[in-house]
């Protein structure tokens, strides 16, 4: 799916005037940065953060304590109201891009607000298309929208055993991305199976190898959670390679490093969606 399927969308400070128009840009807009093709933006703001993203995954929020996991390609994008310009609410951000998203047949999945923050996600699809967006918004002259396009990955290169292995020998640790749960949860879920059968296969093949099954975590949340958290993950992890594959619990440790290593920056969802994962340390 691309954002020429969904087409653009005009966002004006008042949902009645929306009209057909090309995406904006200011001079102010950080380098390389442009409105996707979702959404333009609030009249009088420039962009401040751009980050885009072929393939990731985001849990939007669907009701009270309850997400949903969407994967594709991901925008995310920092608004600030110009020097001069007068700021509207949060509440009349969201709704503008609720109305917005309307206008072409999408929905509001669901709306709350938080320590004086509205939040919206959205729904969108069309021709078989579908998009998701959170529109993050506050009485501050500032609002986060973050975009995923639903599509398939291409899977250009295969988390496989050989690529496992390949990257412990080199670097004495492997990155695993296929590993998933529900936030706040260490149940593993059943989109994890295939990346636990590669590990499997590694070790399979290398009956002398041991490892360091890490959980990390990013920033979100109370510190000593997070250890507490990775720490159960990654015994999940050790618990379904042994249960499930037959791997000698003697050749895995689980261990939960929380937030403490990260591998991007914790100030945007694409970065702690890095920090979020499994790693596997030669012992």
């Amino acid at each position: 799916m691309t954002g020429r399927i969904l087409g653009a969308l005009v966002v004006a400070l008042c949902a009645a005037s929306l009209h057909p128009a090309a995406a904006a840009s200011d001079p102010q807009d950080c380098k390389g940065s442009k409105d996707p093709a979702l959404f333009t933006r609030m009249p009088g703001f420039y962009i401040s953060t751009y980050e885009e993203l072929e393939f990731n995954r985001v849990e939007f929020a669907v009701g009270p304590d309850k997400t949903e996991a969407v994967e594709g390609r991901h925008y995310y994008l920092d608004y600030y109201a110009k020097d001069g310009s007068k700021a509207p609410s949060g509440l009349q951000i969201t709704r503008n891009y609720a109305n917005a998203a309307k206008a072409i047949g999408g929905k509001t999945v669901y709306e709350y607000e938080d320590g004086g923050t509205r939040y919206a996600i959205l729904k969108v699809t069309r021709d078989d298309a579908e998009a998701w967006a959170q529109v993050q918004a506050a009485d501050n002259g500032m609002y986060q929208v973050t975009i995923i396009e639903k599509r398939l990955m291409s899977q250009d290169v295969a988390a496989n055993a050989d690529s496992l292995s390949g990257s412990i020998k080199d670097t004495g640790r492997a990155a695993v991305y296929g590993i998933y749960f529900d936030t706040g949860k260490a149940e593993l879920k059943p989109e994890s199976g295939p990346a636990l059968v590669e590990i499997a296969r590694m070790l399979e093949k290398d009956a002398g190898l041991k490892l360091y099954v890490v959980g990390h975590t990013d920033t979100v949340g109370a510190f000593e959670y997070n250890v507490r958290l990775s720490q159960a993950r990654a015994t999940a992890v050790v618990g379904a390679l042994v249960e499930r594959h037959k791997i000698a619990s003697s050749r895995l440790t689980p261990f939960g490093a929380g937030p403490t290593a990260p591998v991007a920056s914790n100030a945007s969802e694409p970065g702690r969606a890095k920090n979020r994962r499994v790693e596997l340390v030669q012992q």
